[in-house]
């Protein structure tokens, strides 16, 4: 059996509402044991459950806040949404526009999440 189309949205929604109240544990719990995350693309995956934790941990000290932009698609087992990232760095404000993809399991988990942004989608101040 397949993960619902609503159940990717709502996993989605709960990414986007961890990153508001800083809760990196939140964010691992959507994912699988053994999920990879991939951010971005070209990096060193991320793998297990602890490792993404440790990962959104580090993510969140900067304080980063998402906003979607339009709605979550979903086909077959895969959600994919396009967002902004808003943080602050030492030299300011600064945005990056972003398109993450979520891989789910039959039990709704994530088992790989795959964002693709590089330097020319990061706008404002940068270090």
């Amino acid at each position: 059996m397949s993960v619902s189309p609503q159940k990717m949205i709502e996993t989605v929604e709960a990414y986007v509402a961890a990153f508001e109240t800083s809760d990196a544990e939140a964010v691992a719990r959507l994912y699988a044991a053994d999920a990879v995350v991939r951010d971005p693309v070209d990096a060193k995956p991320v793998v297990g459950r602890d490792a993404i934790l440790a990962f959104y941990q580090g993510s969140m000290k900067m304080g980063p806040k998402l906003s979607l932009h339009g709605p979550v698609r979903t086909s077959a087992s895969i959600a994919a949404f396009a967002f902004s990232v808003h943080l602050t760095l030492p030299k300011g404000p600064c945005r990056i526009d972003v398109i993450d993809t979520f891989e789910f399991n039959p039990d709704g988990l994530v088992t790989q999440m795959t964002a693709y942004w590089g330097p020319n989608n990061m706008h404002g101040s940068q270090e």
